[in-house]
């Protein structure tokens, strides 16, 4: 993505992410998390809840995946501002849907809002900070 063809309301194309327990377990285990509600069925349900969910990082993961495909290899993630909602539980799908925010020109920088929605409601709200290093050295 080159940054002069990025403009403002533009909608990101939405990733299907199928929230499998294999993908939670993997990715609490890459980040380090090894509480059991993210890879023991029944630690989960003691806690009240009815099966695994997926940790935060994960959820973070999942967000920069996302906006870094649609914005390629020139774009650095500047910031993330992450909120979470309804948990993703194993057995269910995450839509996540996007929409360019704010351009700035004087910067380089590009704010892309983020929502991710499954069964329950929305798991996260996020506002990604994208900086376009070939834009702020011209």
């Amino acid at each position: 993505m080159r940054f002069e063809d990025i403009a403002e309301e533009t909608e990101l194309p939405e990733l299907v992410f199928p929230v499998t327990a294999s993908a939670i377990a993997v990715g609490a285990i890459a980040t380090n998390d090894y509480e059991t509600v993210h890879h023991d069925k029944a630690a989960a349900e003691a806690t009240g809840v009815p099966n695994i969910f997926m940790n935060i990082l994960t959820t973070n993961g999942l967000v920069q995946r996302f906006v870094g495909a649609w914005a390629g290899p020139e774009a650095r993630v500047r910031k993330i501002r992450i909120k979470l909602g309804a948990p993703n539980f194993a057995g269910d799908t995450m839509r996540i849907n996007g929409t360019v925010s704010r351009v700035d020109p004087a910067t380089g920088e590009v704010d892309v809002a983020v929502f991710g929605r499954n069964g329950i409601g929305e798991h996260v709200g996020a506002t990604v900070t994208l900086h376009f290093p070939e834009r702020s050295a011209a």
